[in-house]
């Protein structure tokens, strides 16, 4: 906060007043004005650190001090910490399934549209899961119900329907 702009208000008051007396005075008040400046700042960083003080009792938990940095003053404003929100529990982990080992990981680039990466985001975030974590359980799930009860060899596609050949014909049945 720059209080010279106060300081030098007041001067030029005091040097307004001290012309209406003279020359002498004029000297005099010209004097006064180079003792006052230090006594001045010393004022109004009282009354500065006071008025931190009052604000800080309203505001529970906030501390504000005031400090010098040069020869002008500077609120220094400590909030309460806020509090993290609590994240629930993570569910059990889907179990990996036969032939899936933990170290054969392969990394994939995933394009999403970004209302998408956020919903899921956030339903990752309301299990407790990254997201990645969230999207091989999901990764996981689709190829369980794309299997069927049959198993990866046995049908494949839920719907009942096999294609067979490059898009010719259609073959299967309606529920």
């Amino acid at each position: 906060m720059d209080i010279t702009p106060a300081i030098n208000t007041l001067s030029q008051d005091l040097a307004r007043a001290a012309h209406v007396g003279g020359e002498a005075v004029q000297e005099a008040a010209e004097r006064l004005l180079l003792a006052l400046d230090p006594a001045l700042r010393l004022a109004l960083l009282d009354v500065l650190s006071q008025a931190a003080g009052e604000i800080a009792a309203e505001l529970p938990g906030v501390s504000i001090s005031v400090r010098l940095e040069g020869r002008e003053p500077v609120f220094a404003v400590v909030a309460p910490p806020t509090a993290e929100p609590e994240v629930p529990a993570a569910p059990a982990q889907l179990e990996p399934e036969p032939g899936e080992d933990a170290g054969d990981l392969a990394r994939i680039t995933l394009r999403i549209p970004e209302a998408l990466k956020v919903r899921a985001e956030a339903l990752a975030t309301r299990r407790g899961q990254s997201l990645n974590t969230w999207l091989v359980a999901a990764a996981r799930t689709a190829a369980a119900l794309q299997d069927g009860p049959a198993g990866p060899s046995g049908g494949g596609d839920p719907s009942g329907y096999r294609q067979r050949g490059p898009g010719r014909r259609v073959q299967g049945w309606a529920r």
